[in-house]
């Protein structure tokens, strides 16, 4: 399935429009990740146990959209837009939202 962020694909006709399809993937950040990620933050530098969890998180947001687009009949998304929310009382929850429309192209 091809996925895009842009409206159209190069070289590609969208022949029918399925509709809109969403998915939200929301992972918790435990104790342990985050004592890791504050010692990351005094020290300096880039938290790989954040960026890997976001990684993680956006890849199962991006196979589940396509799941539903395909579930639709298409075979590919256009325009997906990635969001980035933190959520909980704390900031201990990650979400990552992904929005596309499903299209049939030839």
């Amino acid at each position: 399935m091809i996925v895009t962020t842009t409206p159209s694909i190069e070289g590609k006709k969208i022949v029918d429009y399925k509709g809109i399809v969403s998915s939200e993937v929301i992972v918790g950040v435990n104790l342990v990740k985050d004592f890791i990620a504050s010692i990351t933050d005094i020290f300096g530098g880039r938290s790989g146990t954040y960026e890997n969890e976001l990684i993680r998180a956006r890849e199962e947001a991006l196979q589940e959209l396509q799941n539903r687009a395909a579930m639709l009949g298409a075979n590919a998304v256009v325009g997906i837009d990635i969001d980035y929310e933190v959520l909980g009382t704390n900031g201990s929850m990650l979400m990552v939202s992904v929005t596309g429309t499903a299209v049939v192209v030839e």
